[in-house]
């Protein structure tokens, strides 16, 4: 008896054990987001101004753990990634998110934050990135007490000044990537301690002194081109995989590191190279003294020297010509290998992207076992260019070409693809040629670009390749990227990304679209815009358009704007005779986007740009074309029609597009209004920046919105009007938003 009640006593032991255990892993797995990181999130949402990409996010109450909210991922019920890149969101970052201790990935890139990098951030941070923004002042002291940071991306800001000496303490740093900023000064004795670190970015700043602090980091990948550092390379360079070094003041020479040992015929891309090897060498004298000199040769033993040398040098030229040319297909056939594996990346993130030149860099590792796997990219434009491992031919002039940062195509892939350039497969026609849709075996979908060209020359051809070569470049959210390419006998062929729907000129004059919201006319003017300020602003040179109008201008799944065909419009001299003709044809329809300077397009006038960009700023807000030759005569030209009216409140709210009028304040419109009558200035040296008209538009979509209506009645009509957005179901009155194939696909 004593026995059976031990045993039960032991058993409901067991039970209520069992029954607590579960309770605390019921518990766990349900618990609640830590408040103090609630907040947190709270407070960065109110101080972004509470955008709408940010889906479920609230200022008060919430969870963003339970309710998913965009862009947070978490681990039981602590915060442990924040991806919001690419969501063009504004404002400042604030200190809230020091509070988040268990953050290991945070990228805010592709965004229009600006102000300071907050000196407060998470300490275990693993992955930082900043990428894409309009940060300013320099890099904040608090980051040398982030311990596990891998990965340093602050590319593509406004940050300047010299680097502090914040680099001591990150024993893990990997990859850092601080380029395209204006960063002044000596780099900071504390790189000498990033002992790990493999990749490193710093081209296009402003950089002085040498670069001796980088001599014994074990680095595969650096690229400090287009800076003003001089002094020594060191010998430890040529250890480096993939060395980028032009655009600076180098001299090869200096008594602490080993003589420059680069083949001549290989050199990389400094200022003033050694011409040959011995004036490479010539400051490091024997090091041999006293009896340990040999004595002079007599001169039979200098004749046989001669021969000897002669022999020596002749065979060392022809293996070292058996070296580079296996060099030279090793990096081709790399090269070729990267882009191929690029092909299953989205080409719409940042990518971010991502100036003109883009680096690819390795995701987070985030094999922890004590955090979920994260599905993270680190593919931001830019990407550096090759000044290393080439050698001279004719082709590349005197100075080494950068890649061409898209896949190469045979004629034979892209038949097959678009059913032999098939009349069904064709999406348009435009002033360059036809573009088709292509088909691939692995299920891809892309556009080709057939650019009809007359017979082109040596030095055309070049053109041409240097045109594909600047395109390939380009990746932004807003700019439809070039994938791949296709020449050679006679066949001049473009690839591009696939973009689903139409144009916005479609979208705005076609009867087969519902009318745009005032509010998505403003998002897509931003996004347009911002296109254009990379392209002016980030790209070096700087790129124009010269060509840009509505049926240029893709919209996407989600109704974002994706500009076509950047870089092309110098292509236009070399196009075909039958070309020109349709051409010429569709010129008169786009007459209406030509600046009065009547500046050639192609020449590469921002201004120009500026000015074709108010015209389409005047067609959102209208809903009338450029130019329209079935008005009267007085009203043919958009811009004369309307340029009188844009300060005048009672004549502007006539001419704005019925279907909008209710849902714009007089403030917003007013605004609006203002941005326009600058930006189409008949003296180019009028118009604003494009930076300048990005921040004008951000600043009018957040005072926007309908004003108070004087009834109920009013404000539900105005509110019903203005449909959010990103609804999927605002499309077409259609089941299908796609337009039949007209010359406004791809139209350059």
């Amino acid at each position: 008896m004593l026995l059976c009640t031990m045993a039960k006593q032991r058993n409901l032991g067991l039970v209520t054990a069992a029954i607590l255990l579960f309770g605390v892993l019921f518990f766990q797995a349900f618990a609640r987001t830590d408040d103090l990181q609630v907040q947190a999130l709270r407070d960065l949402y109110r101080a972004l101004n509470s955008p709408t990409e940010l889906k479920n996010w609230k200022l008060e109450g919430g969870d963003p753990c339970e309710e998913s909210w965009t862009g947070v991922s978490c681990y039981q019920s602590s915060v442990i990634e924040i991806k919001l890149q690419g969501l063009n969101l504004t404002g400042n970052i604030g200190d809230q998110l020091v509070s988040l201790q268990h953050l290991k990935h945070l990228d805010l890139s592709s965004n229009q934050f600006h102000g300071e990098i907050p000196n407060s951030l998470p300490h275990n941070l693993t992955d930082l990135n900043l990428a894409c923004n309009n940060f300013t002042q320099s890099i904040p002291a608090s980051v040398s007490s982030m311990k596990h940071l891998r990965h340093l991306n602050m590319s593509q800001n406004l940050l300047s000044g010299p680097l502090a000496d914040v680099f001591g303490g990150l024993d893990n740093l990997i990859m850092m990537d601080l380029s395209h900023n204006k960063f002044s000064g000596d780099l900071p004795a504390s790189f000498r301690a990033l002992k790990n670190l493999t990749k490193l970015y710093l081209q296009s700043n402003e950089f002085t002194g040498s670069v001796i602090f980088l001599a014994d980091l074990h680095l595969h990948d650096l690229n400090i081109e287009d800076n003003h550092f001089s002094g020594v390379i060191p010998g430890s360079f040529q250890n480096i995989n993939n060395l980028w070094i032009g655009g600076n003041r180098f001299h090869s020479g200096g008594a602490d590191y080993l003589p420059w040992k680069f083949p001549t015929d290989v050199m990389p891309n400094i200022s003033s190279p050694p011409t040959t090897k011995s004036s490479a060498i010539e400051k490091y004298p024997s090091h041999e003294t006293g009896d340990n000199r040999k004595k002079r040769p007599g001169s039979g033993g200098i004749v046989i020297m001669v021969v000897g040398a002669v022999l020596t040098v002749f065979g060392a030229a022809v293996f070292i010509t058996f070296r580079i040319r296996r060099s030279q297909k090793q990096t081709l056939d790399s090269i070729r290998g990267s882009i191929s594996s690029l092909q299953s990346l989205p080409i719409s993130a940042p990518q971010v992207t991502t100036g003109p030149l883009a680096a690819q860099y390795d995701s987070p590792d985030s094999s922890s076992s004590d955090s979920p796997p994260l599905i993270s990219s680190w593919q931001l434009p830019p990407a550096p260019t090759m000044t290393l491992k080439m050698s001279k031919r004719r082709s590349f002039s005197k100075k080494c070409k950068i890649p061409i940062c898209a896949k190469h195509y045979t004629v034979a892939e892209l038949q097959l693809a678009t059913s032999n350039f098939s009349p069904g497969n064709l999406l348009g026609e435009g002033t360059l040629g036809s573009v088709y849709r292509a088909d691939f075996p692995d299920g891809q979908i892309l556009a080709v670009k057939n650019i009809k060209t007359v017979a082109l020359s040596i030095t055309e051809e070049e053109q041409f390749m240097d045109v594909i070569r600047t395109a390939s470049r380009l990746r932004h959210p807003n700019i439809v990227a070039l994938i791949g390419y296709c020449v050679g006998h006679g066949n001049h062929l473009l690839v591009y990304e696939y973009i689903r729907n139409v144009t916005l000129d479609d979208a705005l004059h076609s009867v087969l679209c519902m009318p745009l919201t005032w509010s998505l006319r403003l998002r897509i003017a931003i996004g347009v815009a911002r296109a254009l300020n990379y392209l002016h602003t980030f790209c070096v040179p700087p790129i124009t358009h010269s060509n840009l109008k509505a049926a240029n201008i893709l919209l996407d799944e989600d109704l974002n704007p994706r500009i076509c065909d950047c870089g092309l419009a110098v292509l236009r001299p070399l196009a075909s005779n039958s070309v020109k003709i349709k051409a010429s044809e569709m010129a008169i329809e786009d007459s209406g986007y030509v600046a009065p300077e009547h500046v050639k397009r192609g020449s590469g006038n921002p201004k120009a740009d500026i000015y074709s960009f108010g015209v389409l700023l005047l067609e959102l807000l209208t809903g009338r074309r450029p130019f329209d030759s079935s008005k009267p005569k007085g009203e043919q030209s958009l811009v004369e029609w309307a340029s009188s009216k844009l300060h005048d409140s009672e004549s502007l709210l006539d001419m704005v597009d019925p279907t909008i009028k209710r849902t714009i304040s007089s403030r917003a419109l007013s605004s609006y209004a203002d941005i326009i009558s600058q930006c189409i200035q008949p003296e180019k040296e009028f118009r604003p920046q494009m930076a300048e008209v990005v921040h004008s538009l951000v600043s009018v979509l957040q005072k926007s919105g309908p004003e108070k209506a004087k009834s109920g009645k009013d404000k539900a009509t105005a509110e019903g009007n203005e449909v959010d957005p990103f609804e999927r179901s605002f499309r077409s009155t259609n089941s299908r938003f796609f337009a039949s194939p007209t010359a406004s696909y791809y139209s350059i």
